[in-house]
């Protein structure tokens, strides 16, 4: 069997469109439901305050709130004010902007911190930032208050909390 050389002749452009690609336009739609526990903290942060979550079982104090005790795997009883106040658990000074552009050295710092909320359980907190600080003094231990959005700025969001400084 003798095999021929038989010339190949590639696509077009139009013809790789049409058998490779596909044109179309979606029509997506996006839909959150914070669920009961977020929902409850969300909405008394609009209020003003912070809400936990407790699980009489364990004794736990959640924050932030939610609607089931993850140590023993069942609902939480009820929901429990805790104080705006807490200790930094742990924090970063950031250099660069969120859009990962590098701050010119007369700009502010940013200073994430994980602030474990007085009233609620050790090891129970919340990420945020921290504010009217310098960056050199801030301290693991440190304690801090939130400060708020005007009421009527608020919206049942983490942001409603501006941030924590120290006090």
């Amino acid at each position: 069997m003798k095999i021929e050389n038989v010339p190949v002749k590639g696509l077009s452009s139009d013809e790789y469109e049409k058998t490779l690609k596909i044109s179309w336009k979606p029509t997506l739609q996006y839909a959150w439901d914070n669920g009961i526990g977020i929902g409850k903290y969300l909405q008394s942060l609009k209020e003003g305050k912070i809400l936990a979550a407790y699980c009489e079982k364990c004794g736990r104090i959640m924050l932030p709130a939610r609607a089931f005790c993850e140590m023993c795997f069942r609902p939480t009883d009820k929901y429990l004010p805790v104080k705006d106040t807490g200790t930094v658990n742990t924090f970063a000074i950031c250099h660069v902007n969120w859009d990962a552009s590098r701050l010119k050295p007369d700009e502010p710092r940013y200073i994430p911190a994980v602030i474990e909320i007085d009233g609620a359980s050790p090891g129970q907190g919340i990420m945020h930032l921290l504010g009217n600080v310098e960056p050199a003094k801030v301290r693991i231990g440190m304690k801090v208050k939130a400060v708020w959005k005007p009421a009527d700025k608020r919206e049942g969001s983490i942001t409603d909390i501006l941030f924590f400084e120290p006090y």
